[in-house]
Order: structure tokens, then C-alpha cells, then sequence
């Protein structure tokens, strides 16, 4: 039977395999290590000869070389591996085949993604806040600044997987949906019914903006305080895929000087630090990377 490494710490087993799917999978292959601690060294260099398959979250197993009879490397951590740290160009001549879970998260963290932004603009956490101090205002006095998301215009930032999950959930509202994506064509996005813009308009010009784009070397803190002043102070910014495209600290003073509303699911560190000064950034939804983890749906 062929030989899979399965090293999927962060994720947790059963966060990834159903019971009948485990077992199936044990039916078919060698199952090396298996558990929800990371892989001991001894393990990995053990397993390196045989290994027809790698299941984690990264690579994190130094020259694919000392693999001989790789074949695929399934990561489980929502994102493609690094380039830094993966040699996609020796997977491409050894035809060592790179997959990705993310789609499989893709429909969970739309759903999430909707429903902050949806929180954020129609105010029900801060309302809810507001009663349980019994400081609750009724009716339209209770929605001076609130808004809902139908005939809004909608900006995406990035159009790829996630778009492609989040685009049906967002169609009801009869949404203007304008795009962002440098790897991708006018035409693709006039075909997923977005119309192209530059950054620039669409973070002036957006009511909601949700940010899809999987890191690259290139957009690194591409959204800075020069761009994100841009952004209307009525709309929401929702940070959906990863915190390495925006400047953190940038957002964080911005959020405290009340320059618009934030949505957040991903941070620069996780666990955040307990005196990080978001946790206290008024007009923002926080949520503790949860929109892709839920027991059950991703299995």
C-alpha cells in the first residue's frame, strides 16, 4: 500500500477526516503518525523514503529531494505553501501534484463573511451591546447609521476561490459588484457578473469591501493607511482571507480614529495578544479566525 505522511497540527484530525473517511483512508494506505501533535523529526525521517503523499498544513519538511517517491502534497491550512518555502518548479518536473483545501472552506467562510458584514452594517452587535446596558434605542431612532446591503455597491479584492462561494450568497441583494484582481482578466470578472476597477475606486466608492486576495509576495501590506483612507466612512471593510495583505497597525489606527467600520476573522498573530489595541477598535466585528473551522462542515 502506498505510504502518506499525515502531519495535519495545526488542524486537528477531526477537524478534516469524517470517521468513514479515516477508516478509508486506512484501508488503502500506510498511515504514518496520524495524530493531532505535530509529527517528532524521527517520524518524518522515517517516513521520507517511502512517503507517496504529505498531508499538512505547510511545507515544512526542507528538500523535496530527500522525498524520492513523492507524489502530492495535500495541505490542510487553507492556503497554497509558500514559494519560500516550497520548490513548485521541482513538484512541476517531478509531477509531484500541489492541492489545497481551500475550496472545501470556501462556502463556510462566505457564509461567515456575509453575515459579519451584515452585523456591521445594520449595527446588531453594537445594538445588542446597547440593550444588555440598557442603553437600547427603538425603531428608526435605533438605526440612524445603519444600512442594508441591498442595491449597495459590493468591492471585491481578489475574485478567485472565495469570490466564487461568496458570489451566489450576494446575488439576492441586487448588489453593484465591482473587482479587483491583478491575476485576473477584465473579461473573467464581466463573466462572474463583476465589473473591473482600479483599487483606488474601489475602495472610494464601495459600501462594503471584502478582502479575498490569498497572500502573495507582491501584496504584501498592499493596503496601507494611503489607500485605506480612501474608503467611505459609512462602509465596511471586511477582512475575510489573510491579514498579510493589509497593514495591521495602519487598520488598527484608522478603526480607533472612527474612519469607517471593520469586519475581521484574520490576524497577524494567533492567538492575538491580550492587549492588542483591535480588541478595543470601535465600529468592528471580531472573530478568532473561526469562518473556515466549523466541526463537522469541513470534514
Amino acid at each position: 500500500m502506498p505510504s502518506i505522511l499525515l502531519d495535519p497540527s495545526f488542524r486537528r484530525m477531526e477537524e478534516i477526516f469524517s470517521d468513514e473517511d479515516l477508516e478509508r483512508l486506512h484501508d488503502c494506505c500506510d498511515v504514518v503518525w496520524g495524530k493531532n501533535e505535530r509529527a517528532p523529526q524521527a517520524v518524518v525521517d522515517e517516513a521520507k523514503a517511502d512517503a507517496f503523499a504529505v498531508v499538512a498544513p505547510s511545507w515544512r519538511y526542507g528538500e523535496l529531494e530527500s522525498f524520492p517517491n513523492l507524489k502530492a502534497i495535500l495541505e490542510v491550512g487553507g492556503r497554497h505553501p509558500s514559494v519560500d518555502t516550497l520548490d513548485y518548479a521541482y513538484c512541476h518536473r517531478h509531477r509531484i501534484r500541489v492541492l489545497s483545501c481551500a475550496p472545501a472552506f470556501g462556502p463556510m467562510v462566505a457564509e461567515m463573511a456575509l453575515g459579519m458584514v451584515i452585523d456591521a452594517a445594520r449595527e446588531i452587535t453594537l445594538g445588542h451591546n446597547a440593550f444588555t446596558n440598557a442603553q437600547e434605542a427603538y425603531l428608526w431612532h435605533g438605526n440612524q447609521s445603519t444600512f442594508t446591503l441591498y442595491n449597495k455597491r459590493v468591492g471585491l479584492i481578489g475574485v478567485g476561490g472565495l469570490a466564487n462561494s461568496l458570489l451566489p450568497l450576494l446575488r439576492p441583494f441586487d448588489v453593484e459588484l465591482v473587482g479587483y484582481d491583478p491575476w485576473r482578466t477584465a473579461a473573467f470578472l464581466a463573466s462572474q457578473g463583476v465589473k473591473c476597477v482600479t483599487l483606488e475606486e474601489l475602495l472610494a466608492s464601495s459600501d462594503v469591501i471584502f478582502v479575498l486576495a490569498i497572500p502573495s509576495r507582491e501584496n504584501k501590506a498592499f493596503l496601507n493607511r494611503q489607500k485605506l483612507e480612501l474608503i467611505q466612512s459609512h462602509a465596511v471593510f471586511a477582512l475575510i482571507s489573510r491579514s498579510h495583505v493589509v497593514d495591521f497597525d495602519d487598520l488598527t489606527q484608522l478603526l480607533h480614529e472612527g474612519r469607517f467600520r471593520a469586519v475581521i476573522d484574520v490576524f497577524p498573530t494567533e492567538p492575538l495578544p491580550e492587549d492588542h489595541p483591535i480588541r478595543t477598535a470601535p465600529n468592528t466585528v471580531l472573530s478568532a479566525h473561526r469562518a473556515g473551522s466549523v466541526i463537522g462542515d469541513s470534514t
